[in-house]
């Protein structure tokens, strides 16, 4: 069956529905389905989308492409609809596939599967659409999903239907625009504070704000309304920098107008140099920004102070809705934002929610409940809050779920023994029958559901001859959370294909003790990787509430599954050579890239992924690697490292010691570590001290409020216990003509003599929103901007010969570094007229392999999906084994 997958879209949340269709596209059963990629541009064209573009991080990343971003006087990221001309926009288009028409939307595919957020995708504008030209779609019909877009509608319908709905007030944008703190007066008449002020058609916790008191209302409700307020005495006594960092964040479609936008609701500004323009040139006191598409009304609420919790309804094979296990998020600050949503170990989801097994099947009953009146179908995802007094309290039914690997969505589903891959082919064959009932070209329909229906029993009866490949992930590094992510794409793309059978298993314990677990797929979809040891030091603890769920599903599951729970099971090196063909190892940084876990593999002749054991402990130490590539005539950061004891010794003698050998600003980063944490721009003493003290604070300490504020570190940054670090000079434009970061990674091969060659990809170009790429820049999806291939030149001719030049160095540093199977790495690169500097910064043997890592874009060009560059380093690693057996 070929599913179109729809994602992308023209909403705030149009970045995490991009990942989220990567997703669906990834972990479609590829023996029943054959997916189709159809991106929704933010201005609503439907482009059936080159492959290789769904392995970008962001929209941002390729569309629009960088052969028509306008010249700009900073790296701002745009939208398409900052492109004002018409024929540039169908340009950009074909640069990235093809532009299709509604009516034709049957000659590409027989199913529409709907990944979209917010307006215009998941409020029953896409379902009528797709009704009129007769294709079948997932998730909830039209009604419903006009309903469930719209938080102001939802609650008149719950208040008739006796739910508790908290106190609220409904604020008009007119009333507000003529007289705000007339309407504040008469909000605070009816309610109490704190209050939380909603934008009613959006998700995501976009437009959303807690108030605490009074003085906050203005600014929540402006927030909410995606209005901003320009103190232009403020503005004008700014900085260049400052106003461009501004900006950046006002045109941020999550949190700020974004672009287009209204100037005093009259001149609309499209790009943000015309912005920066026009607020350099304004008089008065202030002006207004709003965006082309905002909010109406504000939805006002009374506070509710209980415990968060979010469920996933599904329909049996009856139609009756069954909850799943409801999950609590056990949040690090009041508000369950972007950032606590969707990057792990930020905050945390326990499954079941921690209540009597009678308080949750409340809550359970209560979510079925609302999935029947709001006439939902095939699933629902339903949050809430229960309180201290017992009270439920239900808000914000989802009829499209966020779809990323660690999602909700994913994460009940696998409660009951459904993988992604698994659920995604339940969702599509529910949404085939209750499509069917609305009588519309039925026929056809009950036809293509009964050539799925066999697809399916086939596929579960066909599972043999598949190779086990271990997918080893956790940790118990600072990257640990990243590990697991890494670990789950992996396991997800294989478990895709009929050619793999894949295990996860988790690493935890210490340096001298590796403890190694089988994970069932309910616990490696656990948020994060301490929410996986917490799971695997109890052990057997199932759930009695789960287990009485799988039983009421299992008529529905059995369907589409013959995976059955069967525990955590610990497990040493060795079992585990009797288990598996294959380790994948997802790990970064120590244990995984510095050759410990390779040692045990090689002793039980498992074949591994990667680079062998002293490549590997060579490339985690970064002062030795520096060394290395320095004594081969390759250029890097000139270095020294601070040791613990001596800064314990005499604390003001190390830090000028320091100071007499390196100038602010410098960096300082983990000498023997992985590279997503830690790493800092150092512009002062005080921010040296506070870095030191950090690094080097006692295993049983807290760490240092002072020095958190000092290195402005976000809530649960992961900053690691070293007993030294490096400081290394910053890197600079040193008078080039062209100045840029790259990560450029590359894959080996064996011939039939057994010789290695090296395909060196085209390397990415890397923006940073702050003085270094932060982990989410790096692995979140939407977050950060990865071009591929890197901007060298606007020059065809010279970009070519630059950036074979950059490739020719990359190679050269993985050659001396003997590293094998994949890597990437990190470097700055200096272009002058007839020369090039590339300086090499970091050499990682196990890169990260997230879904939105930049390895997988640059594999994409080389013309290779990520389950074919996956595949291409496990053959290697098959390779690799037979030849050092052959030697030995």
């Amino acid at each position: 069956m070929r599913v179109g997958v729809f994602f992308g879209g023209q909403s705030r949340e149009r970045e995490i529905s991009f990942a989220g269709g990567r997703t669906v596209y990834d972990n479609l059963n590829k023996s029943i389905f054959e997916p189709i990629p159809i991106f929704i541009d933010s201005l609503g064209n439907f482009i059936l989308l080159d492959w290789e573009y769904i392995y970008k991080g962001t929209v941002r990343d390729f569309f629009p492409p960088t052969q028509i971003y306008p010249p700009s006087l900073s790296n701002y990221q745009l939208y398409i609809e900052s492109i004002r001309s018409e024929d540039q926009v169908n340009q950009a288009i074909e640069l990235i596939g093809k532009k299709i028409q509604p009516e034709d939307f049957s000659s590409f595919f027989d199913f529409a599967f709907l990944a979209l957020h917010g307006p215009y995708g998941e409020d029953g504008n896409l379902q009528g659409l797709l009704e009129w030209y007769h294709i079948p779609y997932s998730g909830s019909g039209i009604l419903p999903s006009a309903i469930g877009i719209n938080k102001t509608i939802q609650k008149g319908i719950m208040e008739r239907a006796g739910f508790s709905t908290p106190s609220y007030s409904i604020v008009s944008r007119a009333a507000w625009e003529a007289e705000p703190y007339e309407v504040i007066e008469d909000v605070l008449s009816v309610l109490d504070l704190p209050l939380v002020v909603k934008a009613p058609n959006q998700g995501s916790s976009i437009g959303i704000s807690i108030v605490n008191d009074k003085s906050e209302l203005l600014k929540a409700i402006n927030h909410s309304f995606f209005i901003e307020i320009v103190d232009l005495v403020d503005w004008k006594s700014k900085s260049q920098e400052a106003k461009e960092n501004w900006i950046s964040q006002l045109i941020d479609i999550r949190e700020g107008t974004g672009l287009p936008a209204y100037i005093n609701g009259d001149k609309v500004v499209y790009h943000p140099d015309e912005l920066m323009k026009s607020l350099n040139e304004a008089e008065g006191e202030s002006l207004e920004l709003s965006p082309l598409n905002s909010e109406e009304e504000v939805l006002i609420e009374s506070f509710i102070a209980g415990r968060e919790f979010s469920c996933i309804v599904i329909q049996d094979e009856e139609g009756k809705p069954i909850a799943l296990p409801p999950t609590e998020i056990v949040k690090s600050k009041t508000l369950f934002d972007y950032r606590s949503k969707y990057l792990p170990g930020i905050s945390r989801k326990v499954t079941p929610i921690d209540l009597a097994n009678e308080e949750i099947e409340r809550i359970r009953k209560e979510c079925e409940h609302l999935f029947s009146v709001l006439h939902c179908q095939v699933y629902a995802r339903i949050d809430g809050f229960y309180t201290p007094n017992g009270d439920i309290y239900l808000n914000d039914p989802n009829t499209t779920s966020g779809m990323l690997p660690s999602s909700f969505f994913f994460h009940q589903a696998a409660e009951v023994n459904l993988t992604p891959t698994d659920f995604l082919t339940y969702i599509i064959r529910t949404s085939l029958k209750e499509r069917i009932k609305t009588g519309k070209r039925n026929l056809a329909m009950r036809k293509l559901l009964s050539i799925l229906e066999d697809s399916i029993a086939d596929d579960l009866s066909d599972s043999e001859g598949a190779k086990k490949v271990a997918v080893i992930m956790g940790g118990f590094s600072s990257e640990r959370h990243i590990s697991v992510e890494s670990g789950r794409n992996i396991f997800e793309k294989l478990n895709a294909t009929k050619q793999y059978l894949p295990v996860p298993v988790f690493l935890t314990g210490t340096e001298q003790n590796h403890q190694l677990y089988i994970l069932p797929i309910n616990v490696m979809l656990k948020d994060n990787a301490d929410d996986i040891r917490s799971k695997v030091e109890e052990i057997d603890n199932t759930h009695p509430l789960i287990e009485k769920i799988r039983k009421e599903v299992l008529s529905t599951t059995e369907i589409y599954s013959n995976n059955r729970y069967e525990g955590i099971t610990p497990i040493n090196y060795q079992e585990l050579s009797r288990k598996v063909e294959f380790a994948f190892i997802a790990l970064h940084g120590r244990p995984g890239e510095d050759g410990a876990i390779q040692q045990h593999l090689e002793k039980y002749h498992i074949p591994y992924n990667g680079s062998g054991v002293k490549s590997s402990q060579t490339t985690i130490n970064k002062a030795q690697t520096n060394k290395l590539l320095k004594a081969n005539g390759l250029s890097v950061a000139n270095h020294r490292l601070l040791q613990k004891s001596d800064f314990e010794t005499n604390e003001l003698n190390t830090i000028e010691e320091i100071e007499k050998s390196a100038v602010y600003p410098f960096i300082a980063k983990p000498a023997d570590d992985g590279c997503s944490s830690a790493v800092k721009k150092i512009n002062n003493r005080e921010e040296l001290i506070a870095y030191s003290k950090m690094i080097f604070r006692p295993l049983d300490e807290d760490r240092d409020p002072e020095s958190v504020e000092i290195l402005k570190l976000q809530p649960k940054e992961e900053f690691p216990i070293k007993s030294y670090f490096m400081v290394e000079d910053l890197i600079d434009r040193k008078g080039a003509d062209h100045f840029l970061e790259v990560t450029g990674g590359m894959l080996t091969h064996i011939d039939e003599n057994q010789n290695i060659s090296y395909q060196v990809f085209e390397p990415s170009e890397a923006l940073a929103s702050g003085e270094v790429l932060s982990l989410e820049e790096k692995f979140l999806a939407g977050e950060g901007q990865n071009i591929t291939p890197a901007r060298f030149s606007s020059d065809k001719e010279k970009n070519k010969w630059v950036s074979s030049q950059v490739r020719a160095e990359l190679e050269k540093v993985a050659r001396i570094l003997n590293v094998e199977g994949y890597c990437r790495i990190d470097a700055f690169v200096r272009i002058y007229e007839n020369k090039v500097e590339t300086i090499i910064i970091e050499v990682n043997s196990l890169p990260g392999m997230t879904p939105a890592t930049c390895i997988f874009h640059q594999s994409a060009i080389a013309d290779m999906k990520p389950y074919e560059f996956i595949n291409e380093i496990i053959n290697y690693g098959y390779a690799k084994s037979k030849r050092s057996l052959q030697t030995h």
